[in-house]
């Protein structure tokens, strides 16, 4: 394994303007915007740049995040910044397939809109989301299989910090739970749905026939997936792992772990906010993490390498 990976961010991290600056001095980036729009039917660059609603609902969010991601990634491709390997967080998984090249990108950016659009309508009321700060992973787990009703963990994102997701009142009953065990916090998220969880079963399935007629490529560099933080090297399982991430546990702590356990040890988030760089330091503190979402981040890394 190589030593530069390049990470993807996801849902939560949009902000209105992102990308704007690649757009408007990268023709590269503009490409990416017009072929994104072109494959789902709207202007992405205008729901990525001008103030509006849909920014910050799940059907919009994703094909926001993933045209911003693709755009800053040709750029960085044609300054010729190399990866050895990619992983992104749950949508941004679909960032590092990108970067893998495993699949077109006008099936990837309509791939994305669905499954925004279908995770979106899978369990429009009672689901919740919260983050549990300063507690064990499997504490909270087997707390979670204890309590009533539906609730598991969603992301596993650095020491410290893991979300659990799933019924409204099962969330809450095991929050308190998790206060009585020890935890720190456990605060409730502003999102649209319980993402990760079993009631988003259904998304998946909707998304696998989306996948059916998809054409997949073998991966040009690993990336590690969400659902089993392992590498995937050829393209027989990429649809299936697809599927199981929509209700699936995001372990990026242990995708991290194992990257810097194979040796990578330069991370290049790609994308808006510099959150997958606050994770990689809980992880391993020293370890050398740079954040890419705007020309002037860019032109300072650039400038950095050519030192």
């Amino acid at each position: 394994m190589g030593n530069t990976a390049f990470l993807f961010p996801g849902q939560g991290a949009q902000y209105c303007g992102m990308g704007k600056d690649f757009f408007e001095q990268y023709a590269a980036a503009r490409e990416v915007y017009v072929q994104a729009g072109e494959a789902v039917g709207m202007d992405v660059a205008q729901l990525c740049f001008e103030e509006n609603e849909d920014l910050n609902i799940t059907e919009y969010t994703q094909i926001a995040m993933l045209a911003t991601e693709v755009a800053i990634l040709k750029v960085l491709e044609e300054k010729g910044v190399k990866a050895d390997c990619a992983a992104g967080l749950s949508l941004g998984e679909y960032g590092a397939l990108a970067a893998a090249k495993v699949m077109s990108l006008p099936e990837l950016f309509w791939l994305i809109r669905c499954r925004g659009l279908y995770m979106q309508e899978a369990y429009p009321v009672g689901g919740g989301m919260s983050a549990v700060l300063g507690l064990d992973a499997d504490v909270i787990r087997d707390i979670c299989e204890k309590t009533e009703g539906i609730v598991s963990i969603a992301n596993d994102n650095c020491p410290g910090q893991i979300v659990i997701t799933g019924e409204e009142t099962a969330v809450l009953a095991a929050s308190a739970k998790l206060q009585e065990a020890g935890a720190k916090r456990c605060v409730p998220l502003k999102v649209s749905g319980p993402f990760h969880s079993a009631l988003l079963a259904g998304a998946g399935e909707k998304l696998a026939k989306e996948l059916e007629g998809v054409k997949v490529c073998k991966p040009a560099i690993p990336y590690i997936c969400n659902v089993e933080a392992s590498y995937v090297t050829e393209s027989e399982p990429v649809k299936e792992l697809l599927v199981r991430q929509v209700s699936g546990t995001v372990r990026w702590r242990e995708s991290m772990e194992r990257m810097l356990a194979d040796g990578v040890d330069t991370f290049i988030e790609i994308g808006p906010g510099k959150t997958l760089a606050g994770f990689l330091k809980k992880i391993k503190r020293d370890v050398k993490v740079v954040s890419i979402g705007t020309v002037k981040e860019l032109e300072s890394f650039l400038e950095s390498m050519s030192e």
